[in-house]
């Protein structure tokens, strides 16, 4: 069996999941991780070993696929460049509605042009939570779904508070109201010289906790507030042809790198299946995200 060559662009949270996902993947071989700061090589090198860590994919063995552990801001540009070198993507873009869409399209053309695949927001929200969204309106095609996140860390809203001019340190909780509506915890640590309700101020105006009440607290240490679990509550009530009251649940604890990280590398295996474009994880055969020979596949899971 040909091995999957697999490439891992960062080593943040998700890109730990990310390299430990692809590792324990029996069809996948780890060909190097890529950082973008030159001062961290030492450090991740020491706890890789042999795996390759580089700034310049194009060090590495050429990979099939790069997975794009990245900030979700950064994730149009770096996608672009792996797609016009022929190598396919797969992202955790977390910004829900048309940003999404909107990056679909443009990577759709890019990896078109150079006959790869582009698999964007396979994270578990949006990822696989939006298969999951995606089966409940098969069941019950008329009613509502509400999607209540935590209460845990959000990786992504974190990252957004740490590039903020003047924040040291940061995590943002997420916290469950019910019927989808959440509140923003945000703990900050800042550097000195800078004005905490400015920062404050410029939290509560990211597009990521506009919609959202959130709650900025400044402190002084933030290592001891972090705790990566995170988990999600679905619930669907609708209409199945024209019988009402159809209740549908779904509940999900997970720590969050380590199932980012999966769900990565399972969508990695996917886009050596599909045509060249770009997919999202509803798009795709839920099938092919898994290992195994598929007729053995199938008899299993129907």
């Amino acid at each position: 069996m040909q091995k999957l060559k697999i490439a891992v662009v960062g080593f943040g949270n998700v890109g730990r999941g990310s390299v430990d996902a692809v590792k324990a993947s029996p069809d996948m071989e780890l060909v190097g991780v890529v950082l973008r700061n030159k001062t961290k090589i030492q450090r991740v090198q020491s706890v890789l070993n042999d795996v390759p860590v580089v700034t310049d994919f194009r060090q590495l063995e050429k990979p099939d696929v790069a997975i794009l552990a990245i900030p979700s801001r950064s994730v149009p540009k770096v996608a672009a460049q792996y797609l016009n070198n022929g190598i396919s993507t797969i992202d955790c873009f977390d910004i829900h509605g048309d940003a999404i869409i909107e990056l679909r399209d443009d990577l759709d053309i890019i990896a078109k042009q150079n006959e790869c695949v582009a698999v964007i927001s396979a994270g578990w929200d949006p990822g696989t939570d939006s298969m999951i969204r995606t089966i409940l309106e098969i069941v019950t095609p008329r009613g509502l779904t509400f999607t209540n996140y935590g209460p845990g860390m959000s990786m992504g809203h974190t990252v957004v508070v740490k590039a903020i001019d003047g924040v040291e340190d940061a995590i943002s909780l997420t916290i469950p109201q019910g019927t989808g509506i959440h509140r923003r915890l945000v703990y900050v640590k800042i550097k000195d010289g800078f004005d905490f309700d400015k920062i404050a101020e410029a939290v509560k105006k990211d597009p990521y906790f506009v919609n959202d009440e959130t709650h900025v607290v400044k402190v002084e240490d933030i290592k001891s507030l972090i705790d990566v679990g995170h988990g999600v509550h679905m619930e669907r009530k609708g209409v199945a042809g024209i019988t009402h009251n159809q209740i549908i649940e779904f509940t999900m604890s997970v720590t969050n790198p380590a199932a980012t990280g999966q769900i990565m590398a399972s969508a990695a295996r996917a886009a050596k299946k599909q045509a060249p474009g770009c997919y999202s994880l509803p798009e795709i055969p839920p099938i092919d995200f898994i290992h195994g020979d598929k007729r053995n596949l199938l008899k299993k899971l129907i």
